[in-house]
């Protein structure tokens, strides 16, 4: 880009004084083109750009996706959890995800940080007392029919004497939940002092700051009933 000095120059000499553009670029030792562009220019005004209109980030969309899953595995054996590389498949085959998969193995990675960071802090002491329980869903494999699938299983446990008790299921789901609950305590005879939920969507819809949880509308009205 030539200086304010020589477009001026350029604007005399060829405006004012006739002179060529070759004669006038040779002077100046530039392109002829440029000495033509300054010299028929009529509007000087800086250039103004149109304000850029990002669009939306690319892992915006599916970051509640991850969430869920990430919140899902957690309560899953390792060896059950997805990868981030199968979430990062899933993501491009059903949801046309069109981010890079390191994008979303650091995302994954520092998600799953921040939900141990969460449930650890969350965690409440377990005490082996007589007549305390806890309850927890978990994933295993099983014959059936001459095959080897993998099913979910409610299992309630008793620290103070290491006793414990499973039902399989087809779901981890609310319905199997308390229905897994109803059977352990009819088959027990009873209802433990205290039992721990381990977060269980089914029964925790939310934990609050202060440690508190808020239960599911069904597990409240589940707790109700047996009190």
């Amino acid at each position: 880009m030539l200086a304010m000095a020589e477009i001026n120059y350029i604007r005399h000499e060829a405006n004012r004084k006739g002179s060529a553009y070759t004669e006038i670029a040779k002077k100046l030792e530039c392109d002829p083109r440029t000495v033509k562009k300054y010299a028929e220019m009529e509007d000087f005004s800086p250039e103004t750009k149109p304000p850029q209109v990002r669009g939306a980030r690319v892992m915006d969309p599916v970051k509640p996706i991850l969430d869920a899953w990430i919140q899902e595995d957690f309560q899953k054996k390792k060896k059950f959890r997805r990868t981030a590389k199968r979430m990062y498949e899933v993501l491009v085959e059903d949801y046309a995800f069109k981010g890079s998969d390191r994008t979303v193995r650091n995302y994954v990675a520092k998600q799953k940080i921040k939900l141990a960071e969460e449930v650890e802090q969350a965690a409440l002491p377990l005490e082996a007392k007589p007549g305390t329980a806890q309850v927890d869903f978990g994933e295993a494999p099983f014959l059936h029919d001459g095959k080897q699938i993998v099913l979910p299983y409610l299992v309630i446990s008793f620290p103070f004497s290491n006793a414990f008790l499973f039902q399989v299921f087809p779901a981890q789901n609310k319905e199997c939940f308390m229905e897994g609950l109803k059977r352990m305590f009819h088959y027990i005879g009873g209802v433990p002092k205290a039992i721990r939920f381990d977060n269980l969507s089914a029964a925790v819809k939310k934990v609050l700051p202060n440690g508190e949880r808020e239960l599911t509308e069904a597990f409240q009205n589940f707790v109700l009933h047996y009190e």
